[in-house]
């Protein structure tokens, strides 16, 4: 990564206390970066707060959905930089809570690209959109120049903001690039509904794993710094990025029987789980071709699936305790 490019740049990280916006701000501090964190709510046990980076970076609080307070946020702090991670991120509640996931990760995207469309000094944006974004495909893996075809409210959601980003670009002009990331791991993940934190919970704690699906769907996992990195790099060559969709993956591809078996391995423990068989409105198979990002700007996964969990699992340790007492 180049630290020189982010010393002193004004950079607007939204969903900052989630798992991969606390990741990145944390890489960013390190590099000297003057931090603009879009917080909505504070959870005490997120990686964002017990890191201590709310102390190390400006807390501007505000809704994504708050077309006003985005702008002002924008204007007043002369962001140069955004990396846009803001959303509601979880598949089963987009089931139970379609408009509020449409209004967040729609809406809120438009609000962001508008408040940098307004603003002079805006130089990059990186918008945070998802395999998912592609919907079933019998054709694997997926690549950039494939259709967005999400289905369900998720996947529709990241659908829309995807293209919405890619609009702006070619309609304005703008620096805007898009991520499509899988699934990502790595510690301060408190979404214990995904199977990696779930599964290292189970180890912990000695509880059943309830597995949502028949424990067969193939996923590829990649690790929180890869990502950072992803992230950081599109935005450093924004030149070579604007106007397009990146695909990041690791090249692994497991089932999710395989990743509880890979990380009780890991942890010398036994997982006992239940299969529930409920996420049948899932797709059942995805994972990515990163031959675009690779071949452009020479970025690929550092971690094995393995070595990642090993990084990972000392967190959960030290810190799976202090989530239960405050719960």
């Amino acid at each position: 990564m180049n630290e020189k490019f982010w010393k002193e740049k004004n950079v607007l990280v939204t969903g900052a206390t989630g798992f991969v916006g606390s990741h990145i701000i944390k890489k960013l501090v390190s590099y000297g970066t003057d931090v603009i964190a879009l917080v909505r709510s504070q959870d005490p046990r997120s990686y964002f707060y017990s890191e201590g980076l709310d102390k190390k970076v400006i807390n501007a609080y505000g809704d994504l959905k708050d077309h006003d307070r985005i702008c002002d946020i924008i204007t007043r702090y002369e962001v140069e930089t955004i990396l846009h991670l803001g959303a509601q991120p979880i598949v089963g509640t987009a089931f139970v809570s379609p408009v509020e996931t449409f209004r967040t990760n729609i809406e809120g995207t438009i609000n962001i690209l508008e408040g940098a469309r307004k603003s002079p000094l805006v130089k990059q944006i990186v918008v945070a959109s998802s395999d998912k974004a592609y919907g079933k495909s019998e054709k694997l893996p997926y690549t950039e120049d494939m259709p967005l075809m999400g289905s369900a409210p998720y996947e529709v959601s990241k659908s829309c903001a995807d293209l919405i980003s890619l609009s702006y670009a070619e309609t304005y002009g703008m620096p805007i690039t898009v991520t499509r990331f899988g699934n990502i791991y790595g510690p301060g993940d408190l979404n214990f509904s995904r199977i990696v934190p779930g599964a290292i919970k189970a180890a912990l704690t000695n509880s059943v794993l309830n597995i949502r699906s028949d424990g067969k769907m193939i996923r590829e996992y990649l690790y929180v710094e890869d990502v950072v990195n992803g992230y950081l790099m599109l935005a450093e060559n924004i030149e070579k990025t604007k106007g397009e969709a990146f695909n990041f993956s690791s090249g692994e591809r497991l089932k999710v029987m395989e990743v509880v078996e890979k990380i009780a391995k890991v942890m010398g423990k036994k997982i006992e789980t239940k299969i529930l068989n409920t996420a049948k409105n899932e797709i059942p198979e995805q994972y990515l071709s990163s031959e675009k990002v690779r071949k452009l700007l020479g970025w690929k996964a550092e971690y094995t699936f393995e070595r990642g969990i090993e990084k990972t699992i000392p967190w959960y340790e030290k810190n799976i305790r202090s989530y239960k007492r405050r719960r």
